[in-house]
Order: structure tokens, then C-alpha cells, then sequence
């Protein structure tokens, strides 16, 4: 039926516009609008203005040429007469309407619909031959209800008693920049309650809807009444559904209308920019502080106002979120400003709304630019970072002759950047929480999920969140002091690293990493005693040449710790001295007792570290060389220390620097003391005394719930092969069983 109603709607001009009988309505009504077009019905069962047959011939369609077959046009225009059934499909997201009455008799149609109003509307503007094939060539559904929404505003636009506006309100639309009804698209969306992408764009684009200009204002005036009482229905639901909303904010309390309203809201935004710039100025400082910014600009009648830190904003971001934004009106502005800027507007991959000032001012002073629009109880935050930072070049501490020559930096976001690119598992977590009640430092657990023990990952999530500090200027040694419980205790109960391999490599047998802001080392944990003797040169040779590096760096540190206190007890009693090794001791003690001279090279080793490291570049070389030839020559010569005394202090020194922690070094130093002291007060019973003490201390001390000497003890015998000897990789068909991982296979599996 639709078919045949689109192939006979048209008929020469004379007949068209003839008398009673003709499609056009009446003869008097057909004086007064010599050119009314005739009603088509399309696909979608959308009623249009048919063009002319002369000139807009529409594409697609088959018209009946032949003349002499007068009977079957006779037929084809009686059927278009007769009222047809409007057919039920509508188009999408919009409501069921009746059909007019006599949709075949457009001359009423129009009196019921706007009389003079919906006249003029259909009189403004020609449509052009192609715009008209094309719009009903089934292929614009999207186009036509463009047509509708352009028809509709020219309605509201032009007021009835003003019909000589026709003619110029198509330049009107074209030159007023963004209208009301079409800009971005948004004003619609909103009321719709629509959050998808947007389907409209800018009106100076509106070249599609310029084009169909007859077929969208002969839809606007079928269904003009009917987007009337749509658009006060929405607009009676928004008032109900945001009347709902403030009923449920009564009654929980809260006051924002925008945003998250699950939470309760204590420290609500201000509605007035003045009200908001007297807080700012009065809790962060802003006026004060020359690097607090507060810019304010007008985008549709709406004033919203940038709030950031100078030194810690890009530049670059903000301003292309300036140059998106000056190009909103007051249609764009106008229903839900918030909604608008976040969704649509907005053009950065990071905008997160917030409830309070405490929260949009903790970000801010974060990094972030918080946006206040006057008006909303919701302000945004613009995740538009720019933290100084140093290139990721090797660390010091932990230099290999080849592998990888990046390491952390003090930017957080950067190193958890390194560690995920070596672990490109989709279970890797990374955490995020702050620490300090001022300093409001950025702390992140880092571990994978589906590896790590779940009890020990909540248990240092539980730790991290009690911490209570006024701050942690000092980052990670502070935070290592407030979660682990040690006391006294000179040994690292976690490890640190400054390589994002060694991040990684650990994270796959299970232990959880915690990485602060402001801080180049991330921890290690758990950790036991023999996880501080290992060094990334190691598995960066083969195997057996790691082997030999490890048993040569386990001498090493061997000799910092008893070297020193067995010397000095065979010096003490020489009959403990082997067969073949009675030159051992000093022939010559000196002026001075050798223990002091123990503790005099000690405090020396220690002054010259520090010096070192407080001495400039260019400065080092003098300095060794005043350390070496003007104090020790010199002050062997004066007879002030022994030669073996300097030779055996600087093996002791070399095993220090061995030692690929430095905490342990330094704890090994003060164990390396408390031994002399023994072996000096009780000799041979102080020494075996003080070693075993020293061991049942180790043996005792936990690192969150592992045992800190494992796997000397407890014994396992997997453990100890892994720290004896560096095996080969496919070797390790399991992870060790001190992190209990709840995936123990290191290998995949075979398919």
C-alpha cells in the first residue's frame, strides 16, 4: 500500500492544485497556497512533502509516464484520497503518535497543526532536487529527524504574526554560529536522558539539513504538536525524576544534585564563583601562594573557573581544553552544565567529578585542575599532570655489566609505567592510596592477582591504610618504619630495588611491591636474609658463571662479618693459630692497643664513605688520593696502625662493598663491632657466644609472616638450592615457597 501511495502521491501541477476533489484540498485553500506539495508516506511510516514532478523527481521512484493510461491514474488518485491507516512502526527514541486525520488532505492538516504558523513554516526556504531524492531514498533516517528538530525550531523561532521572517532565517541559522536547539547536540541528549555519543554536530556543518529544507518543515508541521507534548512531557519527568533525586538527598542527607550521590556530602561546593574563591583563598591559599591559579572564563552565559598549580599543570592540555570550550553556547550550557563539560565537551582521557572541596582541592594540590561552574554542587578534576622528572637512567646501587639500563624514578606514574611494561599480565594490580595527613603522599601495591597470596596482599593493604602520620616527606623509609614493626633491629626486613626488571622478576614468584611518590626505590616484600645477597648480574651470565659470582660475593660478606674478630682472636691467643700460620699477628703492635686501632680505621672507613658521598664529581679523585697516601702511608709510617691491621680493614671494607644491599652492609658493620667487643671481653667464649646469639636473632625475625633466615631455617632443600647456585631458568619449574603464591608453576604447561 505505501509503495503504491509513493508512486501516485504526484500528479502534474494544474491537478494538483486544482478544486474540491483534488489532493491538494479545496479551491479557495489551493488559491492561497499555489504551491502546497502533496503527502508521502515512507518506509518508516513517516509522513513528507512530496516535491515536484517537473523538477524534483525523487530517485528510486517509478512514476507512471504513460498518459493514456488515464484509468490507472483515475485508480492511483482515488486510493490517495481515501484515508489510509498510519502505519505503527516509529521511528527510534520516539513515542507512538496518531495519525492526523486525513493524512491524504494536507490543507487540513495544516489547520489543525499551526494554521498560519505552520503555513509559513512550510513556505520558508526551497528544497534542492538532490537533498529531496535523497532524503527519500530510505537511506536518511538519522537526516530526517535532523530535518524534524531544524523544522521545530524554526517554529519556536517564528512567531505566527510574523510570516516575512521566512525569508531570512535561513541565513539567520547559518550566521548566528552554534543555535539553540543543535549545539554539539547536546541540549537534546541531556533532556533525553542520553549519555551515547553524540549524533548532531556544530550548525555551521548543517549543509544536510540546509539541503532538505521542504521535507524537514513539512514533517515539522505533521508532528510539531506532538514534539510539543514530548518535549513538556520530558520536561515534567525531569522535573520529577530530579524532584525524586532531591527527595532521596533529603533523605540521606546529602545536598549535591550532580555526580555521585551514593555518598554523603559534608563539605559541599559552593554554588556562587565568589563564594567559591573566598574558600579557596581562605583553605589553600590562592592569593597568596603566587602558584595557585584560579582563571575564570564565560562559556554559554554559564562562568566556570580553573583551578590548578601553576608549576604542575600542562599547558598544552588546558589550552586545547580552552579552545574546545570557547566554542559552547548557551544550548550547550544550559541543562546540566557538569554533565556537559564531562561528557561531551571535555576533550582529555581522564575527568572525574567530585562532591566536595576537600576532595577537588586534595587533587589539585596533587597535580590536577579542578573546574567549578557556578551554579552546580559538582566540580571536576582534569587529570592534566605535569610532575618534574629525571630521565630513567641506571641506578648506582645496582649497575650490571649488561642488561637493561633504565631504572625508577621519583615519578610514580612513570615507574609503574617500567613495571608494566615488562609484565604485560592483565592481572597485574596496581593500588593506589594516600599516606600523611599532609603530605597526602601517593603509595601503590603492586602484585598479580592471580599469583600473589590474597591474606598477604590484604595484610600489607591493611598496614599501609593505619598508617597515621602527619607525613612522609622521606617516602619509602618512613612508610618501611610505620608497616614494619622492627624496633631496633639493624637488618632490612624488606628489600630494595631501583630496577624494574628486579620489580618484575619478583612479582612473578609472588611477592607484592610497594612504590611511593617522590621516591626512586621501590620495596620488596617479603624478604628473607638471603634475598638481600643476590644481584641482577647474576642472572644476566650463564649459569655457572652466576654461580661462581654468587659464592664470590657470599666470601665477600663472609669476610666484612669474621675476618676481623678472628684476627684479632688469634692475635689475642696464639695457640688457636693453624699449623702453617704462625706469622699471622702483628710482629710490631705499636704505640697504640689494637682494638682501638680496630675502631680508629672503622670510624675512618665510615668518614671517608660519607665524604665521598657529599663530595662533588670533580672533587672524588683528590679525595682518594688524600684518603690513601697522606692519612694511611703517613700513619703507618708515625706507627700509629700495623700494616696487617690496614691490610685486613680493607678486605673487611672490599666484603662491605660486595654486598648488593646496602642496608645489610651497613647492619653487618655494627654486627662486625659487636663481635670485636666479644672476642675483646671473653675471646673464645665471646665469640662463639655472640655468633650464636646473633644467628637465633636472625632465625627469630619475620618479614609478614615469612621466616627472615629461610631457607637455612626452616630447612628446604628447593630454597637452598636456588640460593647456593644460580640454576638455569628452565630449571625452575616452580615459584619458592616462601611467598605460598596461589599459582606455584612457574612453566606453563604443555598443549
Amino acid at each position: 500500500m505505501k509503495k503504491l501511495i509513493g508512486k501516485m502521491m504526484v500528479k502534474d501541477k494544474d491537478q494538483r492544485h486544482g478544486g474540491a476533489g483534488g489532493v491538494s484540498g479545496s479551491g479557495a485553500d489551493a488559491g492561497d497556497r499555489s504551491k502546497a506539495p502533496a503527502l508521502q508516506i515512507d518506509e518508516e511510516g513517516n509522513v513528507f512533502a512530496a516535491p515536484e514532478m517537473e523538477e524534483n523527481a525523487p530517485s528510486g521512484t517509478e512514476l507512471n509516464e504513460d498518459a493514456g493510461n488515464t484509468q490507472r491514474e483515475d485508480q492511483l488518485q482515488s486510493r490517495a484520497n481515501v484515508p489510509q491507516e498510519t502505519p505503527e512502526k516509529e521511528a527510534p527514541g520516539r513515542e507512538r503518535q496518531e495519525p492526523a486525520q486525513g493524512a491524504g488532505k494536507p490543507d487540513e492538516t495544516r489547520r489543525e497543526t499551526g494554521d498560519g504558523a505552520a503555513d509559513a513554516g512550510l513556505r520558508t526556504g526551497t528544497r534542492d532536487d538532490s537533498s529531496g531524492g535523497a532524503a527519500r531514498s530510505g537511506k536518511g533516517s538519522a537526516a530526517r529527524k535532523g530535518f524534524r528538530a531544524a523544522g521545530l525550531r524554526s517554529r519556536e523561532e517564528s512567531p505566527k504574526d510574523s510570516p516575512g521572517r521566512e525569508s531570512g532565517s535561513k541565513e539567520q541559522d547559518r550566521s548566528a554560529g552554534l543555535t539553540e536547539e543543535d549545539a554539539f547536540g547536546i541540549k537534546k541528549l541531556l533532556r533525553d536522558g542520553n549519555k551515547g555519543p553524540i549524533q548532531a554536530s556544530f550548525s555551521r556543518k548543517r549543509s544536510a539539513a540546509d539541503q532538505g529544507g521542504g521535507e524537514q518543515r513539512a514533517n515539522a508541521e505533521d508532528h510539531s504538536a506532538a514534539a510539543d507534548v514530548r518535549r513538556s512531557e520530558g520536561t515534567g519527568q525531569q522535573k520529577q525524576a530530579s524532584g525524586g533525586k532531591r527527595d532521596k538527598q533529603g533523605q540521606k542527607g546529602k545536598g549535591p544534585s550532580n555526580g555521585d550521590e551514593s555518598k554523603p556530602v559534608d563539605d559541599p561546593i559552593p554554588l556562587s564563583m565568589q563564594e567559591v574563591k573566598d574558600m579557596l583563598e581562605e583553605r589553600s591559599g590562592l592569593g597568596t601562594s603566587f602558584d595557585l591559579v584560579l582563571r575564570e572564563m564565560v562559556f554559554g552565559s554559564i562562568r566556570v573557573g580553573f583551578y590548578y598549580v601553576n608549576g604542575l599543570a600542562k599547558d598544552q592540555v588546558l589550552t586545547m581544553v580552552l579552545d574546545r570550550l570557547s566554542y559552547a553556547d548557551h544550548a550547550a550550557m544550559e541543562h546540566n552544565p557538569a554533565e556537559s563539560l564531562k561528557e561531551y565537551l571535555i576533550p582529555h582521557i581522564q575527568v572525574s567529578p567530585y562532591q566536595t572541596m576537600k576532595e577537588v582541592i586534595g587533587q589539585v594540590m596533587a597535580g590536577a585542575t579542578g573546574v567549578f561552574i557556578e551554579g552546580e554542587k559538582t566540580a571536576l578534576a582534569i587529570d592534566a599532570k605535569n610532575f618534574p622528572v629525571r630521565s630513567t637512567e641506571e641506578p648506582d646501587l645496582e649497575r650490571v655489566v649488561r642488561g637493561s639500563r633504565d631504572g625508577f624514578v621519583e615519578t610514580l606514574m612513570t615507574n609503574v609505567a617500567l613495571v608494566r611494561r615488562r609484565v604485560r599480565d592483565p592481572k597485574l594490580r596496581a593500588e593506589i592510596m594516600q599516606v600523611g595527613k599532609r603530605t597526602s603522599t601517593d603509595i601503590c601495591i603492586g602484585y598479580i592477582e592471580d599469583i600473589a597470596n590474597p591474606k598477604l596482599v590484604e595484610a600489607i593493604r591493611d598496614k599501609v591504610k593505619s598508617v597515621e602520620l602527619d607525613g612522609i616527606p622521606l617516602a619509602e623509609k618512613q612508610l618501611e618504619e610505620a608497616i614494619v614493626a622492627k624496633g631496633w633491629n639493624p637488618y632490612p626486613l624488606v628489600r630494595y630495588t631501583e630496577r624494574p626488571d628486579v620489580a618484575a622478576a619478583h612479582l612473578l614468584e609472588g611477592h607484592v611491591i610497594l612504590m611511593s611518590d617522590t621516591s626512586p626505590s621501590v620495596m620488596i616484600m617479603p624478604s628473607t636474609f638471603f634475598h638481600h645477597l643476590q644481584h641482577a648480574e647474576e642472572y644476566r651470565q650463564l649459569p655457572i658463571i652466576g654461580s661462581y659470582l654468587r659464592w664470590v660475593r657470599f666470601l665477600g660478606i663472609l669476610a666484612s662479618l669474621f675476618l676481623l674478630p678472628l684476627w684479632y682472636l688469634m692475635v689475642l691467643e696464639p695457640g688457636l693459630k693453624p699449623t702453617g700460620l704462625e706469622f699471622i699477628g702483628p710482629q710490631h703492635p705499636g704505640q697504640i692497643p689494637v682494638l682501638i686501632q680496630f675502631l680508629l680505621a672503622e670510624l675512618g672507613i665510615d668518614l671517608m664513605r660519607m665524604a665521598s658521598v657529599h663530595t662533588p664529581t670533580p672533587l672524588s679523585v683528590a679525595m682518594g688520593l688524600v684518603a690513601a697516601i697522606l692519612i694511611g702511608d703517613i700513619a703507618v709510617k708515625t706507627g700509629l696502625f700495623t700494616n696487617e691491621i690496614i691490610f685486613y680493614i680493607s678486605i673487611a671494607t672490599i666484603g662491605m662493598f660486595a654486598t648488593p644491599s646496602y642496608e645489610l652492609s651497613l647492619a653487618n658493620r655494627i654486627v662486625r663491632l659487636i663481635l670485636l667487643f666479644s672476642v675483646a671481653l671473653f675471646k673464645v667464649p665471646g665469640l662463639v657466644i655472640a655468633t650464636t646469639v646473633w644467628l637465633m636473632f636472625l632465625s627469630l625475625q619475620r618479614s609478614h609472616t615469612a621466616p627472615y633466615m629461610w631457607p637455612f631455617l626452616p630447612f628446604n632443600a628447593m630454597g637452598l638450592m636456588n640460593i647456593l647456585f644460580r640454576l638455569p631458568v628452565l630449571k625452575n619449574k616452580t615459584r619458592l615457597s616462601i611467598t605460598r603464591s596461589k599459582d606455584g608453576t612457574r612453566q606453563p604447561a604443555p598443549e
